[in-house]
């Protein structure tokens, strides 16, 4: 799949003239306070993105919502906690969701294609390339693409602040000039915004401009788990080159139109490689390699690829391509791979050099666990405790 080199917008003043964003919106801003689909809410929505339509501009839209649409048609009291009944609202949900956008964009004359996704679609390369392929063709017919989480099917627990990781995917996946990230309150605060004395933070240029700001505070009941997940994509989409606005539904409009509104995180890296941006953010881990500290800085310092002399333990089921984490002596991630091997295969190599793999087991086990084309590093943080 082809990667493309797109300027990132400077300002927000600039986001009328984007030729195609990404606009992610919670389920907060779609339901009324008891958690039923509010179509008012969600049309006045669809005449923004409409409004940009009609203006020349491309559109995807990621919405949440479909769990909780069917929460008061199927009579709950709240959201659902066990995974079943959260599948189930999801199908019940989804149909509901999309009925209403069909109408609403129908009204302007548009048409929606529904896209559901699931993590497996932004970690295996082949579905990545296939959800690119699918997105990019409703968008040259004059689609607009709704995207959504396929909560029906998940098979871990539906967790709440996925669909803003995904809208972070999805905004390089399909090469956009921006992401919105639509949620229910209207930019980021220097503390809760209902604490006195909290002020509005207009622009982040990096991470650094975040020191200090407490966004500790949850999001709503049937929303997602808060400013945390916010920030956590917006660093998703910053780091690989798109910027972010994010603000309310209510501000949608005047946001489109590069109006002072909200919060503007600047774009802080470079467009990379779409495999490389799962690696490091999508892909679910199938278990660890724990490094020496040569390997570390071999890693980590010379960039090179990740040799068995240089591996002490092998940790979790794998087969050779799948995603692992590469990890310290302190237990510290350093650096996410594919594996060449299988987790039956690794503990026969280990420590070992390749020279000595060749000459015991023969041609094809002196290649290296991980190669440096198929690693990417990632800020240092403690690694999750197996159970």
């Amino acid at each position: 799949m082809p990667d493309v080199t797109v300027a990132a917008l400077d300002s927000r003043e600039q986001l009328p003239s984007a030729a195609r964003i990404v606009v992610k919106v919670g389920s907060s801003s779609l339901t009324s306070p008891d958690g039923r689909l509010d179509p008012d809410r969600l049309r006045a929505l669809v005449d923004v993105l409409a409004a940009r339509r009609a203006a020349g501009g491309q559109v995807v839209l990621v919405s949440s919502g479909a769990i909780a649409a069917a929460i008061g048609p199927l009579g709950l009291a709240t959201r659902p906690r066990d995974l079943a009944t959260q599948q189930a609202a999801a199908s019940v949900g989804q149909g509901l969701l999309v009925a209403h956008y069909t109408k609403a964009f129908s009204d302007h004359g548009l048409r929606v294609g529904q896209v559901l996704l699931t993590a497996e679609d932004t970690v295996r390369r082949g579905h990545y390339r296939n959800a690119h392929r699918a997105l990019t063709r409703l968008l040259d017919l004059g689609v607009v693409p709704i995207i959504n989480e396929n909560d029906a099917v998940a098979t871990d627990e539906i967790r709440f602040g996925d669909n803003d990781r995904l809208a972070a995917l999805v905004s390089h996946l399909v090469h956009a000039d921006a992401l919105v990230l639509l949620t229910d309150v209207d930019a980021l605060y220097t503390g809760p915004p209902s604490r006195p004395g909290s002020r509005r933070i207009t622009r982040v240029d990096g991470p650094k401009d975040l020191d200090g700001i407490d966004v500790s505070s949850r999001g709503s009941a049937v929303g997602t788990g808060g400013m945390v997940t916010k920030l956590e994509s917006v660093a998703i989409a910053t780091h690989s080159g798109v910027p972010v606005v994010l603000t309310s539904a209510a501000q949608a409009a005047a946001a489109l139109d590069g109006s002072d509104v909200g919060t503007w995180f600047a774009a802080t890296g470079r467009r990379t490689s779409i495999r490389l941006l799962w690696l490091a953010h999508a892909a679910k881990a199938h278990g660890r390699l724990v490094l020496d500290d040569g390997a570390v800085r071999a890693v980590v310092e010379r960039r090179t690829s990740l040799l068995p002399a240089g591996v002490t333990a092998s940790e979790g089921t794998f087969e050779a391509g799948d995603p692992v984490e590469l990890v310290g002596p302190d237990g510290v991630v350093v650096a996410r791979g594919l594996v060449a091997y299988s987790s039956d295969e690794v503990p026969g190599l280990l420590g070992r050099t390749t020279s000595d793999l060749r000459d015991d087991l023969g041609p094809g086990y002196d290649r290296e666990l991980v190669h440096r084309d198929d690693l990417v590093l990632v800020r240092r943080r403690k690694a999750a405790a197996r159970a």
